[in-house]
């Protein structure tokens, strides 16, 4: 199982990530933190000006995950660096799959 917390909800799957806006490009990072405190880093190519990365976060996410933009919704840290995500439709197993295929491929 992945390092980092997926828990499912009623709607959909929750987790944490840690972004890091202005970066050379946009992409998956690692993880940040151990156990409970564990978060999916990303970088993100976008500023942190007026709601950019967090637009650029969604758009990244929707992407990597394969679902509609919609599904995405940034439910606490909106003007922080910590986030916690809701991917709605989609159960927890499901994203932590996502995460550990993700950073297998980022660590060959």
């Amino acid at each position: 199982m992945t390092s980092v917390p997926v828990r499912d909800m009623p709607d959909g799957a929750r987790f944490p990530v840690r972004v890091t806006p202005r970066a050379s490009r946009s992409a998956l990072a690692g993880i940040h933190g151990e156990g409970s405190e564990a978060a999916l880093k990303i970088a993100l190519h976008a500023p942190p000006a007026e709601g950019r990365a967090n637009a650029a976060l969604i758009e990244f996410l929707a992407e990597w995950l394969h679902v509609p933009r919609s599904s995405i919704e940034i439910c606490a840290g909106e003007h922080g660096r910590k986030k916690t995500i809701l991917v709605r439709d989609r159960r927890a197993a499901e994203i932590a799959t996502a995460i550990e295929s993700s950073m297998a491929v980022a660590h060959k």
